[in-house]
């Protein structure tokens, strides 16, 4: 069974998308969706520095862009196929999410991009009014960890599995956090521009709401895991509302990794730009092979991992969630 994810904010690097511009058909593709989000995502992706496309509202439309123009490279090939080989299983890191709402049919790309191109601009607004930051927080005990940050009343805004928790707060209770780590934990600052996934984003909430407002999404075509617990949703209103929500709400990507092997996936592909997400599978999804789509280099191994893995029945859903989270 086959779970292809789409990899979430951080992952970004300068000149990622140079070499999948070298393939036929990648740049008209791209210049679509730059037309979609109002900005110049070739040259953010071949040129711009590391600075530019650290900015939330350049990041974020770059980073589901990145996605969806190597799931058309591993799945159409030489992009003359109306469709590829159908997934079995899709998700998406944070704002991957919504690429992976696109590859469910939940979301048009255009939607899926417009929408982002809001989110992106709308928490870097946010992010501008209040001074925060996120830090990691690698190893120790999960309890004591999530104690700590209660006491310090920061955010566990991402909750990665591994031993990784992304915890998010002022700059004050980080500060405090570093100075008097949980036991057996090493803290890493992040270079992001405010604490996402947190009430500090509840601006950026009213503003992507009011855009998704007019989006009429379709239920999934295929299973789709949310951040929000890891559920297989089955209802493209569900779907939309919690893509909506997850702005200000934290990431469970370890309860969708527990999904993943309630529902037996024997193989993860990562779309560009790819590595994150497959170096927590290689921790946390022990005999699961995973392939992480970095450059056309990888195309060969995508699609021989996607001939081998690709489930020929209806995967069996172990809990789905009607309601909104």
């Amino acid at each position: 069974m086959l779970v292809v994810v789409c990899p979430g904010q951080g992952a970004q690097s300068p000149g990622m998308l140079a070499p999948w511009l070298e393939l036929p058909g990648m740049d008209g593709r791209l210049g679509g969706y730059s037309a979609v989000v109002g900005q110049d995502l070739a040259a953010h992706g071949t040129t711009s520095d590391a600075a530019t496309i650290r900015d939330t509202a350049v990041a974020q439309p770059l980073l589901v862009a990145a996605a969806l123009l190597t799931f058309h490279a591993v799945f159409d090939g030489d992009l003359t196929r109306a469709t590829g080989p159908r997934i079995d299983v899709v998700a998406g890191h944070s704002v991957g999410e919504f690429g992976a709402a696109a590859l469910a049919g939940v979301l048009t790309e255009d939607q899926a991009l417009d929408l982002v191109a809001v989110r992106g601009a709308a928490m870097a607004r946010a992010a501008a009014t209040t001074p925060t930051s996120m830090s990691a927080v690698l190893g120790g005990d999960p309890d004591e960890v999530l104690a700590r940050l209660a006491e310090l009343g920061l955010t566990p805004a991402n909750v990665n599995g591994a031993g990784q928790v992304v915890a998010a707060g002022t700059f004050e209770a980080l500060a405090a956090l570093a100075a008097d780590p949980p036991a057996r934990t090493r803290v890493i600052p992040l270079q992001v521009a405010g604490a996402f996934h947190t009430i500090h984003m509840a601006p950026a909430v009213d503003e992507l709401a009011a855009r998704a407002a007019t989006v009429t999404p379709a239920d999934p075509r295929i299973t789709l895991l949310s951040n929000a617990d890891g559920a297989a949703i089955t209802s493209g209103p569900t779907a939309l509302s919690r893509l909506v929500a997850q702005v200000a709400n934290p990431v469970r990507w370890d309860r969708c990794q527990v999904t993943m092997q309630e529902l037996g996936v024997t193989g993860l592909l990562e779309l560009a730009p790819a590595g994150v997400l497959t170096g927590l599978a290689r921790r946390t999804l022990p005999g699961v092979e995973t392939v992480a789509v970095k450059t056309p280099a990888d195309l060969d191994a995508a699609r021989d991992l996607v001939r081998r893995h690709l489930h020929t029945g209806t995967p069996p859903t172990p809990h789905s969630q009607e309601l909104p989270s």
